[in-house]
């Protein structure tokens, strides 16, 4: 498998909506892992096809609550994933983005969420995701339709590498 270039802003690709997965077949599945693996090695915690210059649905998660650093964090691989239900409830949290390198913004997003899509077979799936789980799938499913965490804020800074980072997450 390989590490892919990861496509930045202001990449056309970034602002197109991604077209649906079809077929399942040894192509994607070497897609999928190679996404993984520079998911991996950027670190991020998510990471949508359309930034590894792919305009497919499709999109892996890999993400561990801290306070059970215990438990590895729980991979999900997710073609066509549709956000079914949101809570009315928001929260406001601080994103990043492997394609925006270097800047950060404050962002409002469902506090839970119910997606739907297939695995990595092409199998029906479903998750609920609550809190910083609910937010990676939002803003990777918003890469899918074109959308940039900085579509959805005022708010975005530059980050300094001085300064402690510990308290953003960069979603992918």
């Amino acid at each position: 498998m390989a590490i892919r270039e990861i496509v930045t802003h202001p990449n056309s690709i970034l602002r197109r909506k991604a077209r649906k997965v079809e077929k399942f077949d040894q192509e994607i599945q070497n897609l999928i892992e190679d996404m993984i693996e520079t998911m991996r090695a950027e670190p991020g915690v998510g990471l949508a096809a359309p930034q590894v210059a792919v305009p497919l649905r499709l999109i892996v998660v890999e993400y561990g609550e801290e306070e059970n650093a215990d438990i590895p964090p729980k991979l999900y691989v997710m073609a066509n994933p549709e956000i079914i239900r949101s809570s009315q409830e928001t929260e406001l949290g601080v994103e990043g983005c492997l394609s925006i390198p270097g800047f950060v913004g404050e962002v409002e997003r469902s506090a839970e969420i119910v997606v739907r899509g297939q695995n990595r077979y092409g199998k029906p799936m479903k998750v609920k995701a609550k809190g910083w789980l609910a937010r990676i799938f939002q803003h990777e499913i918003d890469h899918l339709n074109g959308v940039l965490f900085i579509d959805r804020t005022d708010k975005v800074w530059k980050l300094e590498e001085e300064k402690d980072t510990a308290q953003v997450t960069v979603v992918d």
